[in-house]
């Protein structure tokens, strides 16, 4: 780890319009995640930690602030040229997986290379690299719903890490599997993260989950305030 900063927040703010009045996330929200860094954010459900984990992801917007990548303000970029960073360098992981139903084990790792331009043939080749360093190569050829939670969460991380990203998202990776499963899933996740010399938070509600991370902070009132020790 060094202390060149890959992902950088400043003065983010984010609100959304109500019946009645405006609910804001946060306002002037900073944060800096350094190169190498694996970091938990918390907070309890509904605190706005997957809306900045989605303004982090380029998946939404913010109302003011900047976020810079590897040092280039994302949200001054085109549409295309963001979706092109999303692409190239950063991998997300969800909840409930998000695997497409009708693809194979290896379809579904293979989707992002797709979207890339990737030749079918070195796509599966890489896929099928990604699914052996999740210890299942053996289930390439299966759809999702013949997989377990767990199987199907590996799945969803190679997926995440077949483009080669700097940047990886974890929104709740272990919050629908039993929690012997979800530490599993955890150790997986530090070891690719060592191992691919990733940038990586983890969102969370649990305590647990958190003490598997470098650092962790606590979203809470629109801010997130670093936590002495886990």
């Amino acid at each position: 780890m060094n202390n060149t900063n890959i992902l950088v927040a400043k003065d983010l703010s984010k609100a959304y319009p109500l019946p009645k009045g405006t609910l804001h996330v946060f306002q002037d929200l900073n944060f800096a995640l350094t190169q190498g860094e694996l970091v938990a954010i918390m907070g309890v459900s509904g605190v706005g930690k997957t809306t900045l984990l989605n303004l982090f992801g380029l998946l939404d917007k913010p109302d003011h602030g900047t976020v810079l990548l590897d040092g280039e303000d994302v949200f001054a970029k085109t549409e295309q040229e963001k979706a092109e960073i999303r692409n190239r360098k950063i991998g997300f992981i969800f909840q409930f997986y998000h695997l497409l139903p009708e693809f194979s084990s290896v379809e579904n790792v293979s989707f992002p290379l797709f979207i890339r331009g990737v030749e079918r043939t070195e796509a599966q080749s890489r896929a099928l690299g990604l699914l052996k360093e999740v210890s299942l190569e053996g289930k390439a050829a299966m759809r999702p719903a013949k997989l377990s939670g767990g199987e199907q969460q590996r799945i969803a991380i190679a997926r995440a890490l077949v483009n080669e990203p700097k940047l990886l998202l974890a929104d709740e990776p272990t919050g629908n599997l039993d929690w012997k499963t979800g530490v599993m899933i955890l150790k997986l996740i530090q070891e690719l993260h060592e191992k691919r010399g990733l940038s990586s938070i983890v969102v969370t509600h649990n305590e647990k989950v958190a003490r598997f991370c470098h650092k962790a902070y606590l979203m809470e009132n629109g801010d997130l305030k670093l936590l002495p020790s886990i």
